[in-house]
Protein backbone atom coordinates (compact mmCIF):
# COMPACT_ATOMS: atom_id res chain seq x y z
CA UNK A 1 0.00 0.00 0.00
CA UNK A 2 1.39 3.36 -1.02
CA UNK A 3 1.77 6.01 1.65
CA UNK A 4 0.19 9.45 1.34
CA UNK A 5 2.67 12.09 0.17
CA UNK A 6 2.23 15.70 1.25
CA UNK A 7 2.40 17.94 -1.82
CA UNK A 8 1.75 21.33 -0.24
CA UNK A 9 0.42 23.07 2.87
CA UNK A 10 -1.33 26.34 3.55
CA UNK A 11 -3.62 27.92 6.15
CA UNK A 12 -7.22 29.00 5.85
CA UNK A 13 -8.23 32.47 7.08
CA UNK A 14 -9.42 30.91 10.35
CA UNK A 15 -5.94 29.45 10.93
CA UNK A 16 -6.74 25.82 10.14
CA UNK A 17 -3.96 24.04 8.27
CA UNK A 18 -4.87 22.74 4.82
CA UNK A 19 -2.82 19.91 3.34
CA UNK A 20 -2.82 18.68 -0.26
CA UNK A 21 -1.77 15.02 -0.38
CA UNK A 22 -1.38 12.36 -3.06
CA UNK A 23 -1.24 8.58 -3.05
CA UNK A 24 -0.69 7.17 -6.51
CA UNK A 25 -3.53 8.61 -8.60
CA UNK A 26 -5.61 9.58 -5.55
CA UNK A 27 -5.71 13.11 -4.16
CA UNK A 28 -7.10 14.52 -0.96
CA UNK A 29 -7.26 17.80 0.93
CA UNK A 30 -7.19 17.74 4.72
CA UNK A 31 -8.26 20.51 7.05
CA UNK A 32 -6.93 20.53 10.60
CA UNK A 33 -6.06 16.86 10.19
CA UNK A 34 -9.50 15.81 8.90
CA UNK A 35 -10.18 14.74 5.33
CA UNK A 36 -12.02 17.58 3.60
CA UNK A 37 -12.25 16.33 0.01
CA UNK A 38 -11.08 13.33 -1.99
CA UNK A 39 -10.71 12.59 -5.69
CA UNK A 40 -12.53 9.25 -5.69
CA UNK A 41 -15.85 10.29 -4.12
CA UNK A 42 -17.76 12.91 -6.03
CA UNK A 43 -21.17 11.65 -7.07
CA UNK A 44 -23.24 13.88 -4.81
CA UNK A 45 -21.58 17.03 -6.16
CA UNK A 46 -22.37 16.04 -9.74
CA UNK A 47 -25.95 15.14 -8.86
CA UNK A 48 -26.35 18.51 -7.12
CA UNK A 49 -25.53 20.32 -10.35
CA UNK A 50 -27.87 18.07 -12.34
CA UNK A 51 -30.83 18.44 -9.99
CA UNK A 52 -30.39 22.21 -9.73
CA UNK A 53 -29.92 22.99 -13.40
CA UNK A 54 -32.65 20.72 -14.72
CA UNK A 55 -35.04 22.98 -12.81
CA UNK A 56 -33.85 26.14 -14.57
CA UNK A 57 -34.68 27.04 -18.15
CA UNK A 58 -31.55 28.06 -20.11
CA UNK A 59 -29.45 29.32 -17.15
CA UNK A 60 -27.28 32.32 -17.99
CA UNK A 61 -25.44 32.90 -14.70
CA UNK A 62 -24.73 30.25 -12.07
CA UNK A 63 -22.81 30.66 -8.81
CA UNK A 64 -20.88 27.73 -7.33
CA UNK A 65 -19.66 28.14 -3.76
CA UNK A 66 -16.43 26.21 -3.32
CA UNK A 67 -13.76 25.10 -5.80
CA UNK A 68 -12.49 22.04 -3.95
CA UNK A 69 -10.88 19.72 -6.49
CA UNK A 70 -12.96 21.25 -9.27
CA UNK A 71 -15.69 18.68 -9.80
CA UNK A 72 -18.73 20.71 -8.80
CA UNK A 73 -17.53 23.40 -11.20
CA UNK A 74 -16.92 20.86 -13.96
CA UNK A 75 -20.34 19.28 -13.53
CA UNK A 76 -21.96 22.69 -13.75
CA UNK A 77 -20.02 23.73 -16.84
CA UNK A 78 -21.06 20.50 -18.55
CA UNK A 79 -24.72 21.36 -17.99
CA UNK A 80 -24.91 24.98 -19.16
CA UNK A 81 -24.85 26.42 -22.63
CA UNK A 82 -21.91 27.96 -24.50
CA UNK A 83 -23.03 31.51 -23.68
CA UNK A 84 -23.62 30.96 -19.96
CA UNK A 85 -21.25 32.02 -17.18
CA UNK A 86 -20.40 30.07 -14.03
CA UNK A 87 -18.97 32.09 -11.16
CA UNK A 88 -16.83 30.10 -8.75
CA UNK A 89 -16.25 31.63 -5.31
CA UNK A 90 -13.22 30.26 -3.47
CA UNK A 91 -12.13 31.74 -0.17
CA UNK A 92 -8.64 30.21 -0.05
CA UNK A 93 -6.27 31.45 -2.80
CA UNK A 94 -4.04 28.38 -2.38
CA UNK A 95 -6.93 26.12 -3.47
CA UNK A 96 -6.94 27.99 -6.76
CA UNK A 97 -3.18 27.60 -7.10
CA UNK A 98 -3.39 23.89 -6.31
CA UNK A 99 -6.02 23.44 -8.99
CA UNK A 100 -3.93 25.20 -11.60
CA UNK A 101 -0.66 23.52 -10.63
CA UNK A 102 -1.54 20.05 -9.35
CA UNK A 103 -5.12 18.79 -9.65
CA UNK A 104 -6.71 20.68 -12.54
CA UNK A 105 -6.53 17.70 -14.91
CA UNK A 106 -8.72 15.61 -12.59
CA UNK A 107 -11.80 17.54 -13.71
CA UNK A 108 -10.69 18.67 -17.13
CA UNK A 109 -9.15 21.96 -16.01
CA UNK A 110 -12.43 23.79 -15.30
CA UNK A 111 -10.71 27.07 -14.38
CA UNK A 112 -9.47 27.31 -17.97
CA UNK A 113 -12.99 27.18 -19.39
CA UNK A 114 -13.85 30.63 -20.86
CA UNK A 115 -17.27 30.43 -19.19
CA UNK A 116 -15.70 30.32 -15.71
CA UNK A 117 -15.66 33.54 -13.70
CA UNK A 118 -13.27 33.16 -10.74
CA UNK A 119 -13.82 35.22 -7.60
CA UNK A 120 -11.44 34.69 -4.69
CA UNK A 121 -13.31 35.58 -1.51
CA UNK A 122 -16.26 34.58 0.65
CA UNK A 123 -19.23 33.22 -1.28
CA UNK A 124 -21.66 35.00 1.06
CA UNK A 125 -20.31 38.36 -0.12
CA UNK A 126 -20.73 37.36 -3.75
CA UNK A 127 -24.35 36.41 -3.08
CA UNK A 128 -25.17 39.54 -1.10
CA UNK A 129 -23.79 41.90 -3.73
CA UNK A 130 -25.89 40.53 -6.61
CA UNK A 131 -29.67 40.94 -6.12
CA UNK A 132 -31.48 38.89 -8.78
CA UNK A 133 -28.08 38.10 -10.24
CA UNK A 134 -28.17 34.29 -10.52
CA UNK A 135 -30.31 31.62 -12.14
CA UNK A 136 -28.87 29.07 -9.72
CA UNK A 137 -26.73 29.09 -6.58
CA UNK A 138 -24.94 25.86 -5.67
CA UNK A 139 -23.50 25.73 -2.16
CA UNK A 140 -21.12 22.92 -1.24
CA UNK A 141 -20.15 24.64 1.97
CA UNK A 142 -19.07 23.13 5.29
CA UNK A 143 -20.98 19.94 6.21
CA UNK A 144 -24.42 21.46 5.88
CA UNK A 145 -26.81 23.53 7.99
CA UNK A 146 -26.58 21.48 11.19
CA UNK A 147 -23.08 19.96 10.97
CA UNK A 148 -20.93 23.06 10.84
CA UNK A 149 -17.18 22.70 11.20
CA UNK A 150 -16.91 26.47 11.74
CA UNK A 151 -19.60 28.64 13.28
CA UNK A 152 -19.07 31.55 10.86
CA UNK A 153 -20.66 29.50 8.11
CA UNK A 154 -23.97 29.61 9.95
CA UNK A 155 -24.71 32.96 8.31
CA UNK A 156 -25.27 31.10 5.03
CA UNK A 157 -27.87 28.82 6.60
CA UNK A 158 -29.52 31.27 8.98
CA UNK A 159 -32.81 32.99 8.19
CA UNK A 160 -30.88 36.06 7.07
CA UNK A 161 -28.57 33.98 4.89
CA UNK A 162 -31.44 32.15 3.21
CA UNK A 163 -33.20 35.46 2.56
CA UNK A 164 -30.02 36.86 1.00
CA UNK A 165 -29.81 33.79 -1.24
CA UNK A 166 -33.47 34.14 -2.21
CA UNK A 167 -32.95 37.79 -3.12
CA UNK A 168 -29.95 36.88 -5.26
CA UNK A 169 -32.00 34.44 -7.34
CA UNK A 170 -33.84 35.48 -10.46
CA UNK A 171 -37.52 34.45 -10.72
CA UNK A 172 -37.59 30.69 -11.23
CA UNK A 173 -34.04 30.36 -9.90
CA UNK A 174 -32.84 27.51 -7.70
CA UNK A 175 -30.75 27.33 -4.55
CA UNK A 176 -29.04 23.93 -4.14
CA UNK A 177 -27.30 23.06 -0.86
CA UNK A 178 -25.17 19.99 -0.05
CA UNK A 179 -25.50 18.54 3.44
CA UNK A 180 -24.06 15.60 5.34
CA UNK A 181 -27.53 14.81 6.63
CA UNK A 182 -31.19 15.89 6.87
CA UNK A 183 -32.29 19.08 8.60
CA UNK A 184 -36.00 19.82 9.02
CA UNK A 185 -35.26 23.18 10.62
CA UNK A 186 -33.40 24.29 7.50
CA UNK A 187 -36.26 23.13 5.28
CA UNK A 188 -38.62 25.28 7.36
CA UNK A 189 -36.23 28.24 6.97
CA UNK A 190 -36.27 27.82 3.19
CA UNK A 191 -40.05 27.78 3.15
CA UNK A 192 -40.31 30.87 5.34
CA UNK A 193 -38.19 32.70 2.76
CA UNK A 194 -40.86 31.93 0.17
CA UNK A 195 -38.91 29.16 -1.56
CA UNK A 196 -40.38 25.83 -2.67
CA UNK A 197 -38.17 23.29 -0.90
CA UNK A 198 -37.34 19.73 -1.94
CA UNK A 199 -35.03 17.21 -0.25
CA UNK A 200 -33.08 14.55 -2.14
CA UNK A 201 -30.94 11.77 -0.65
CA UNK A 202 -28.00 10.78 -2.85
CA UNK A 203 -24.93 8.56 -2.80
CA UNK A 204 -21.36 9.74 -2.99
CA UNK A 205 -20.36 7.91 -6.18
CA UNK A 206 -22.71 6.60 -8.87
CA UNK A 207 -25.47 6.13 -6.33
CA UNK A 208 -23.31 4.17 -3.90
CA UNK A 209 -21.36 4.99 -0.78
CA UNK A 210 -22.32 7.38 1.99
CA UNK A 211 -25.81 8.88 1.75
CA UNK A 212 -25.88 12.66 1.64
CA UNK A 213 -28.70 15.17 1.38
CA UNK A 214 -29.37 17.86 -1.21
CA UNK A 215 -31.74 20.73 -0.46
CA UNK A 216 -33.30 22.22 -3.59
CA UNK A 217 -35.23 25.47 -3.17
CA UNK A 218 -36.96 27.16 -6.10
CA UNK A 219 -37.96 30.81 -6.24
CA UNK A 220 -41.38 31.54 -7.67
CA UNK A 221 -42.14 33.85 -10.54
CA UNK A 222 -40.33 32.04 -13.35
CA UNK A 223 -41.87 30.63 -16.50
CA UNK A 224 -40.93 27.11 -15.50
CA UNK A 225 -37.86 25.03 -16.15
CA UNK A 226 -37.44 21.74 -17.86
CA UNK A 227 -35.77 18.52 -16.96
CA UNK A 228 -32.72 17.02 -18.60
CA UNK A 229 -31.64 18.90 -21.69
CA UNK A 230 -34.88 20.87 -21.67
CA UNK A 231 -33.91 22.67 -18.51
CA UNK A 232 -30.14 22.93 -18.77
CA UNK A 233 -28.34 22.62 -22.04
CA UNK A 234 -25.29 20.49 -22.64
CA UNK A 235 -22.19 22.63 -22.57
CA UNK A 236 -19.20 22.68 -24.84
CA UNK A 237 -16.95 20.72 -22.50
CA UNK A 238 -16.94 16.93 -22.45
CA UNK A 239 -17.98 14.98 -19.36
CA UNK A 240 -15.09 14.19 -17.07
CA UNK A 241 -15.32 11.84 -14.12
CA UNK A 242 -13.47 12.65 -10.95
CA UNK A 243 -14.24 13.90 -7.50
CA UNK A 244 -13.81 16.39 -4.79
CA UNK A 245 -15.53 18.35 -2.11
CA UNK A 246 -15.82 22.06 -2.41
CA UNK A 247 -14.08 24.50 -0.25
CA UNK A 248 -14.36 27.93 -1.73
CA UNK A 249 -17.09 29.41 0.35
CA UNK A 250 -17.34 27.24 3.28
CA UNK A 251 -16.67 23.56 3.87
CA UNK A 252 -14.65 23.22 7.00
CA UNK A 253 -15.10 26.90 7.32
CA UNK A 254 -12.53 28.16 4.90
CA UNK A 255 -14.86 28.24 2.04
CA UNK A 256 -15.14 24.51 1.63
CA UNK A 257 -16.26 21.43 3.52
CA UNK A 258 -15.70 18.36 5.60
Amino acid sequence: MLAWETIDRTHAPDGAELVLARRGTEWQVRAAGLVLMVSHAHGSEEVMSKYALERVKAPRMVLVGGLGLGFSLRATLDLVGPDAKVMIAELVPQLVEWNRKHVGDLAGRPLDDPRTVLRVGDVFDRIAEAPAGFDAILLDVDNGPSALAHSKNNRLYSSRGVNVCAQALRPGGVLAVWSAGPDEKYVATLKRAGLKAEVKTVGNHKGAGARHVLFLATKGGGDGGGSGSGGARQGTSGRVSGGGRASGGGRAGHGGKR
